[in-house]
């Protein structure tokens, strides 16, 4: 009763504008969400990518953190479609969302000027055909599961959110210059048959 609560609230907000980069794609209910994350930085590794998370809920949320993966999804059509900070895909999912353009609030102080007033700078749409990949990145293996200590036991607190916790993962891979991923992966990936929440994780690494 008390993850339906919380999870209700959270979800009145993220139908509001979200942080830039971040976009709800579907919550049919409060066991299973999904987001579309995007690195708005230059980074060469992430560069013109869109990455899919997806957040499943126990009833001890929040006092328990999620189960957060990275999807890997095949394309789902040719033709492609936007997304930015201000215009999403149009899934098949029931909630779209998308975080405003930002308004320059110093231009009140401003002297009016004679010019036609120009719209706010948005962030470049994207060609998107669905098609979603894991993130390279030296704390996440190529079967989606993160190595993060925001996502266990030790490092969850119960003031953080979905939101919070897209922004905190978009944050690790904007500071990533490490093309590779986590050692023993292909191993790791062929043996573990635990879910994310059940590992235990070794955080030794909290550089990148």
């Amino acid at each position: 009763m008390f993850a339906s609560k919380r999870l209700g609230k959270e979800l009145v907000k993220l139908q509001g504008p979200l942080a830039p980069g971040l976009t709800l794609v579907s919550a049919p209910d409060f066991k299973e969400w999904q987001m579309d994350i995007r690195v708005l930085d230059p980074n060469p590794l992430y560069l013109n990518k869109i990455y899919r998370l997806r957040f499943r809920f126990s009833q001890k949320y929040p006092i328990e953190a999620p189960e957060v993966i990275f999807l890997s999804l095949p394309p789902t059509s040719t033709n492609t479609s936007s997304f930015s900070s201000t215009s999403t895909s149009t899934p098949s999912s029931s909630i779209h969302n998308s975080a405003a353009a930002p308004i320059d609030l110093t231009s009140t102080s401003q002297p009016a000027s004679n010019h036609p007033t120009q719209p706010p700078p948005t962030q470049p749409p994207l060609p998107d055909n669905g098609a979603r990949e894991i993130p390279i990145h030296p704390h996440i293996y190529s079967n989606g599961i993160i190595c993060l200590d925001l996502l266990g036991s030790q490092g969850w607190s119960p003031v953080q959110n979905v939101e919070s916790i897209a922004m905190s993962l978009q944050s690790m891979l904007t500071g990533n210059t490490r093309d590779e991923r986590p050692p023993g992966d292909g191993d790791f990936v062929r043996r573990n048959v635990k879910g994310p929440r059940d590992i235990d994780f070794i955080y030794e690494d909290n550089t990148v």
